[in-house]
């Protein structure tokens, strides 16, 4: 195993030590993976001074496009020894794991290309009587000091949404990362610091939210807070805020819908995939099924034996399919959703059992109206299966939570794929794939409780700035 490793705070690029420090632990055996300091407010309040000072020195675009192309290689070049510390200190299986730092590289070099694609126009000011004698146009300046609060899940991949976009844009960021995973954002700092970010541009304050989130979020230095997480802590962030911009990705409760006349071996394998991966800790995670009544005995039966034959065990360990969760207390808390479904009559179908921090892929049937699995966001390695009669039946239901974000259908149809696009009411409808499919470049976001805004590297690039227009009176 590497060297444990005992960080410090980042602030404006100087390491910063302090008094108290939190221990990072594999959830599953709870080795040591690093420590990390417990920040106070004052940090907070230095890390943000800094970066607006910052943003006084120039950082010209090529700046911004070479340093986040060369963190990208950087990146690619540490590819296992990222993945290694992603599996130690989160909750991915080591094959999980080194998907993330390509994915983490492609995104800053998608970012660096949108900072060079920044532009405004020019207008029409001749439009308006009176106005024939003036010109002008807008240009996009950096909104100032980004605040990025990371999830556990992904942590490399969220950062790199968050950070790289903040970079390419103008801007300074203070990132504030899960204290389950903070190691993973810390050495990516490390690196993009190594790749020539300028002194001041990005900061990593580490800690617990309770402590430090509202000194972070209510700064009104800082002008855009973008986050990933419950939504619990979204609705404390749009309270607390204040005047600035916000872009929040609150999470799901995804459905699948699929129909008689899909590749139903192709959806499956999709399905259980998008259902299990990363533990269920994914807020792309499918987590209601549909399956039309004329299918419904051999398809449930297939998705069963799909996913009774899951391997659930430690990250490390290659052959696992399903790891441990992030914390014991969150396989608890999965645990009692479970059980509570079961007291309103659920069945299971496969799996629901728990061993320490490790709950198996599991498929629930009959799980009844309000209960917390069918209402909310599981967020573990648990589905619901229901039965349906007609597409609109199954759409409504689909949308019958307070959430929004994907919605996926399988289907040979294009009427079918059409009515299903057009009705389902979240960010994005996914034909013939599981939910859990996103490309980095598409706007990523939701209706209702699953968020404000859109990530994506266009649109996120473009919300990290403001409008300036020049108007010449000539």
């Amino acid at each position: 195993m590497p060297e444990v490793r005992h960080w410090d705070l980042l602030i404006g690029g100087e390491w910063r030590s302090g008094s108290e420090r939190i221990d990072v632990r594999n959830a599953y055996n709870q080795e040591l993976v690093g420590s990390i300091v417990r920040a106070a407010p004052a940090d907070i309040e230095d890390a943000v001074g800094v970066a607006q000072r910052t943003l006084r020195d120039p950082f010209p675009s090529h700046e911004r496009y070479s340093v986040l192309m060369s963190a990208a290689d950087r990146i690619d070049s540490a590819a296992e020894e990222y993945a290694l510390l992603i599996a130690r200190e989160g909750s991915k299986t080591i094959t999980e794991a080194r998907r993330e730092p390509p994915r983490a590289a492609g995104i800053l070099r998608l970012a660096a290309e949108e900072g060079r694609r920044l532009s405004g126009r020019t207008l029409p000011f001749d439009i308006r009587p009176g106005s024939e004698n003036r010109r002008g146009y807008y240009v996009r300046k950096p909104a100032g000091v980004v605040a990025a609060i990371m999830p556990f899940n992904d942590p490399m991949a969220v950062a790199a949404h968050k950070v790289g976009p903040a970079l390419a844009a103008g801007n300074s960021v203070v990132v504030k990362p899960d204290s389950s995973t903070p190691l993973t954002v810390l050495k990516m700092a490390e690196d993009l610091y190594a790749c020539g970010l300028p002194a001041g541009r990005l900061s990593v304050v580490t800690g617990h939210g309770s402590e430090i989130g509202d000194a972070l979020v209510t700064d009104p230095r800082v002008r855009v807070v973008a986050f990933t997480g419950g939504v619990s802590t979204g609705e404390r962030i749009t309270r607390k805020a204040g005047i600035k911009k916000l872009i929040l990705e609150l999470g799901a409760n995804s459905p699948v819908i699929v129909m008689p006349d899909a590749d139903l071996e192709k959806a499956a394998s999709a399905i259980i995939a998008g259902a299990f991966a990363q533990a269920g800790q994914n807020c792309l995670g499918v987590q209601r099924i549909f399956i039309h009544s004329a299918i419904y005995d051999t398809f449930s039966d297939r998705l069963c034996d799909l996913t009774s034959a899951l391997k659930a065990g430690h990250s490390l360990d290659p052959s696992v399919d399903v790891c441990q969760m992030i914390r014991l207390a969150e396989a608890e808390r999965v645990e009692a959703w479970i059980n509570e479904a079961l007291e309103g009559g659920a069945i299971v179908r496969a799996g629901g059992r728990r061993t320490g921090a490790v709950v198996e892929a599991t498929l629930l049937e009959n799980v009844p109206a309000g209960c917390r699995l069918q209402c909310e966001e599981i967020y573990g390695p648990v589905a619901g299966l229901y039965a349906f009669e007609t597409l609109e039946e199954a759409v409504a239901r689909s949308n019958d939570v307070d959430y929004g974000l994907h919605a996926a259908i399988f289907t040979e149809s294009l009427r079918d794929a059409m009515y299903a696009a057009e009705n389902l009411h979240v960010g994005a409808v996914i034909v013939n794939d599981s939910t859990d499919y996103r490309l980095d470049s598409m706007p990523f976001g939701g209706t209702g409780r699953s968020g404000i805004g859109r990530e994506g590297l266009k649109f996120a690039v473009e919300a990290m700035t403001e409008t300036r227009v020049v108007c010449f009176n000539l």
